[in-house]
């Protein structure tokens, strides 16, 4: 079967046209593809590094080409508890994460917390930070979503 230059033109153009359109639709503007990942945060001293990161992870992706979730337990879910159990930073002042978690929550990033840790802290259900969703185990939650295809990150 032959085809005529110009309907090979036509073809060619419009395969190229439909291949940038599709790759584009995944790609941050820096070139990035989009993404799962699943930060593991397990120490209220590494929770405002791990904020960082996140932050910055949102701005290099983009928050459309980004699917994250902060699973928190042990100490870490101090990050989500209102005045974090009383935790103090190497400054002395008390960790305070509410506004860098509703900034991020409006970004789109999910936020979990541990059971475990809720009851074995004596954690006060009512303190735990709006933004966050209560799950029964914060490791089994991590295996799932690496199994889900959540790409596993630990600051």
């Amino acid at each position: 079967m032959k085809l005529s230059m110009t309907k090979a033109l036509v073809l060619a153009t419009a395969l190229i046209g439909l291949s940038v359109s599709a790759a584009q639709a995944g790609t941050a503007k820096n070139g990035y593809n989009s993404q799962k990942v699943v930060y593991h945060v397990n120490n209220i001293h590494t929770a405002t590094g791990a904020l960082r990161n996140a932050k910055n992870h949102l701005n290099a992706v983009g928050d459309k080409n980004l699917d994250m979730i902060v699973v928190t337990h042990s100490s870490g879910a101090f990050l989500l508890v209102e005045g974090s159990m009383g935790k103090k930073n190497k400054k002395g002042k008390v960790y305070n994460f509410t506004d860098t978690v509703a900034s991020l929550a409006n970004r789109g990033v999910k936020f979990q917390i541990c059971a475990n840790t809720i009851r074995g802290k004596k954690i006060n259900k009512n303190k735990v930070n709006e933004n966050a969703e209560i799950i029964p185990s914060g490791v089994a939650q991590i295996a799932d979503l690496q199994q889900k295809g959540y790409l596993y990150i630990k600051p």
